[in-house]
């Protein structure tokens, strides 16, 4: 009897053992993998003589709430006038709603845009890249999606299986234990999108708790590009978000950045952009992806001296480098001033605001004050743009795209496309971008943003603990 009970402790002890070594090394690849080729994408500098500014704003005048909403007219702008083709990489595509309010119906619209423009040119070329959050994650087809493809549209629902593990403690389970058996199914669990979308399979839970997207906010057409931090997502119709737009060879770059998500999800070939003569114009602009975003974020706050004047407007702020970057050029003498999201609603639920009110008070305690952060004045929407603008003494440069500034977006872990814009001060895009600062930090024409100790409380520093904590071991949504 002794023997046969050595003999059970010692293979479970043999199997207690195998099981960390699997989960071991599962960590360690999956967290440190090559990326598909072509991501963590760092394009040609292109010399170019405009750069548009879109914005989409939400904010309070009086009694009244007022939307400017420009992005999503602009987009459909350039598919009407598209000739050659039209490639998409849109992050949240649906028109889920939960709160019961009335919004703007932009998925549709773009999606009968889409198909109109097919029908009025059938040989066109027009992919829609998407992410699996869109059926979440597998467990159900959408409206749209369908829609679009029915009328002859190629959709590529990208393979987050080939990106690396951004929550490795659990995917390390996850992958050992539960991807086997897929996501598709009769579902019974209420959608965490909307209480309206299709109920989702208990697979599908555990795919979505890997915390893993195509972030990707994109449009390039034969005529034009669109980067942005706005997603064609009803429920996202009131939120402020900002974009670019830009004419030229860098479509080119945007084309290929796009086809390495298509090749590594099985898609289709893209179409081609026949690069023009070398453009001469005095605004540099470059196409970045993953973590090259991040790459140039730091040399633009290294670049920072006394009396340079930093903006930043951002739903997340949490990288560490940034954190870091932000204070040493605070030390220096540049004049930086924050604009961020308090992190109170998302899509109606309530938040506790992180990571931004444990890092605000961070920036601003380890700075000595020199840091000046202010909260945008949101209600059930959010305050959605991921931009930086450094204003120098000749130069303006502005980083901004669809990554928020957290280890999640730009550590190579989410796809995500931003611009790196160089322009001279008396640049219309300088201008108007600083103008657009101006005017949100000193509430012009409206109530735009309000004063730090808005959002203090009691819990601050309790909030500071539990964002250490999230940042250590990786159990974040950010």
């Amino acid at each position: 009897m002794d023997i046969i009970k050595r003999l059970f402790q010692k293979k479970r002890f043999i199997i207690i053992i195998a099981l960390i070594f699997s989960l071991s090394l599962t960590i360690i690849y999956h967290s440190y993998k090559p990326l598909p080729q072509g991501t963590s994408y760092e394009g040609d500098i292109h010399r170019v003589e405009n750069i548009q500014f879109l914005y989409d704003l939400t904010y309070q005048k009086g009694q009244r709430k007022i939307h400017e909403r420009m992005i999503f007219g602009q987009i459909s702008k350039a598919i009407e006038e598209a000739d050659k083709f039209i490639v998409l990489d849109m992050f949240l595509f649906n028109s889920y709603t939960d709160s019961g309010t009335a919004y703007p119906p932009i998925t549709a619209q773009l999606t009968e845009q889409i198909i109109k423009k097919k029908r009025q040119n059938p040989s066109m070329p027009i992919v829609f890249l998407t992410d699996e959050i869109n059926t979440t994650y597998g467990s159900h087809s959408t409206k749209e999606l369908n829609k679009l493809k029915q009328n002859g549209i190629e959709i590529v629902i990208t393979n987050l299986e080939k990106l690396r593990d951004s929550n490795p403690l659990y995917s390390s389970v996850w992958r050992l234990f539960f991807q086997w058996f897929g996501q598709a199914g009769d579902g019974w669990i209420p959608n965490p999108m909307a209480k309206e979308a299709p109920k989702v399979t208990a697979r599908s839970y555990l795919k979505l708790l890997n915390v893993k997207a195509n972030h990707r906010k994109v449009i390039a057409t034969d005529k034009t590009t669109i980067i942005s931090s706005a997603n064609p997502h009803d429920e996202s119709g009131f939120h402020s978000n900002v974009a670019f737009q830009v004419n030229g060879n860098i479509i080119r770059d945007v084309l290929e950045s796009e086809q390495a998500v298509a090749d590594f999800s099985e898609g289709t070939e893209l179409p081609s952009y026949k690069a023009g003569a070398k453009e001469q114009g005095n605004i540099s602009v470059q196409l970045l992806t993953e973590r090259k975003i991040l790459k140039h974020i730091l040399q633009t706050l290294q670049q920072a001296r006394a009396g340079d004047q930093i903006w930043i407007a951002m739903f997340y702020l949490a990288d560490r480098q940034i954190i870091n970057g932000l204070v040493e050029a605070s030390k220096k003498g540049a004049d930086i001033r924050l604009i961020l999201d308090p992190n109170a609603n998302a899509f109606g639920r309530e938040k506790i605001g992180l990571p931004n009110r444990p890092v605000a008070a961070e920036l601003v305690e380890d700075s000595g004050k020199r840091i000046a952060i202010r909260w945008y004045n949101t209600h059930k929407e959010q305050f959605h743009p991921k931009m930086m603008m450094l204003v120098g003494k000749r130069e303006t440069t502005i980083i901004s795209g669809s990554a928020n500034f957290t280890e999640r977006n730009l550590d190579n872990y989410n796809l995500e496309t931003n611009l790196k814009i160089t322009a001279p001060n008396q640049a219309q895009v300088s201008q108007d971008v600083l103008h657009y600062f101006m005017r949100l930090w000193n509430n012009t024409d409206g109530i735009f943003t309000l004063p730090l100790h808005s959002y203090e409380d009691e819990t601050t520093p309790s909030k500071r603990v539990l964002y250490a904590f999230q940042k250590l071991f990786k159990f974040t949504t950010y």
